[in-house]
């Protein structure tokens, strides 16, 4: 009689339907992907090997897991990752790695970037250089001050106008604005993260084609001068415009050095290199005084003030004093056969001997996707699918249940018969 058979697909019917309602409950979940039931025939064999004709029901061969892409949903988090395209993102628990499609990161109370269930993110941290290292580990944000840098170096690039005369007060004072032709001013910082005001005067020459240029800080000879005359360094320029020669000696590299310069603010003298022929030479043509280029390479303190990661996984953090430094790069694993994975629940696998081992590499390399901060992969559940598979499943479970019902009319009329 059939009801070994009818009973078996009412259990595939509602086996069915279980992978369903996962499915559907899961709708909404952060980086969840959908699953199918698939099912094969039962026979039952002799001991030659011979099967009956007729079949014995059906059996739940596997559940498989679909890794397609699900829908990229902005937030306003910056640690919130979505990959688009293959790749998983690499945890850390306690030593044990597992993997995820789920990007919803914060930061714990020790730095460390984690997920809901506290599992680290694990990246290629950075060296103090800011150059990634290959150390792979946990991503841990450094909220402590960093540290000020004394400034060392002024680069400048500007044109000096060659149709001025030579200023008619002498000699050279800063007090004076009628003893110097042109200045141009910035802030530089000391060992302590302290600002001060430097200021570059240049005063045409007598001699053609030659200026003096002087540095005051906070008003100041950088040179030690106290008061006039000051000594300056003289600029010598070709005809063509092109600067020739500092005090005598030909350039390139068109340095100045200071050395010794007190800040009276408690913190280590300043020593600092002017480079006059950076990415923006200083030239003297016929044309007005103008500065195309003024930078310095010192700053302040600064604490923490955000972070950013860009669609290759690097991983920069900003600071109050307008500096940037790099910490690490997020780390994708991919697999052979991704189906193979062994689900651990909070949308988490792990590698699985049929999975085959991880291919780690880094986001938009290879076969990896790239990365969206700011955003969240959503579950790649198609609703209106699920919903005709539950009438399908449905259908098929009322159906193997007429069987059955078919199947006791028939033992009744059996019995029945005299």
């Amino acid at each position: 009689m059939p009801f070994r058979s009818a009973l078996s697909g009412i259990n595939a019917a509602a086996q069915d339907l279980r992978v369903i309602g996962n499915n559907v409950a899961n709708a909404s979940t952060t980086g969840f992907k959908t699953s199918r039931a698939e099912f094969a025939d039962v026979y039952a064999a002799t001991d030659g090997g011979a099967s009956n004709a007729i079949g014995a029901g059906v059996r739940l061969s596997g559940v498989s897991q679909q890794f397609g892409q699900g829908n990229i949903e902005f937030t306003d988090n910056k640690l919130d990752l979505a990959v688009n395209g293959r790749g998983f993102f690499v945890l850390d628990d306690n030593g044990s790695r597992s993997y995820t499609r789920a990007g919803s990161f914060q930061v714990d109370r020790d730095g460390f970037v984690v997920n809901a269930s506290a599992d680290k993110l694990v990246v290629n941290n950075a060296d103090e250089s800011g150059e990634i290292s290959g150390a792979v580990g946990p991503l841990r944000l450094d909220r402590s001050n960093i540290v000020p840098k004394a400034t060392s170096r002024i680069d400048v690039g500007l044109n000096l106008d060659s149709s001025q005369t030579a200023p008619l007060t002498l000699p050279f004072n800063p007090e004076v604005p009628s003893s110097f032709t042109h200045s141009t001013s910035l802030t530089v910082y000391d060992s302590l993260g302290a600002p001060h005001l430097s200021t570059m005067y240049y005063v045409k020459g007598a001699e053609p084609n030659t200026w003096t240029t002087h540095l005051f800080v906070d008003g100041k000879d950088a040179k030690g001068g106290t008061a006039p005359p000051y000594s300056g360094d003289v600029l010598k320029f070709n005809g063509a415009g092109g600067l020739e020669s500092i005090n005598g000696t030909a350039t390139p590299p068109g340095e100045l050095t200071y050395s010794g310069i007190a800040t009276g603010s408690g913190s280590e003298p300043l020593d600092i290199i002017l480079n006059l022929q950076a990415s923006t030479p200083t030239t003297q043509f016929g044309t007005k005084f103008s500065v195309s280029a003024l930078t310095q390479n010192g700053y302040t303190s600064g604490r923490l003030s955000g972070i950013d990661i860009d669609d290759t996984g690097i991983i920069r953090a900003r600071y109050s004093n307008g500096q940037t430094r790099t910490l690490g790069q997020v780390t994708l694993a991919d697999f052979s056969n991704p189906q193979g994975l062994r689900q651990l629940g909070n949308t988490n696998w792990a590698e699985s001997f049929a999975s085959g081992v991880p291919l780690v590499g880094t986001p938009a390399s290879g076969s990896l996707g790239q990365l969206q901060s700011g955003a969240l992969e959503g579950s790649n559940v198609d609703l209106t699918g699920q919903l005709v598979n539950m009438i399908k499943a449905q259908r098929n479970f009322q159906a193997n249940a007429q069987v059955i019902t078919t199947a006791d009319t028939v033992t009744q009329t059996i019995i029945n018969i005299r």
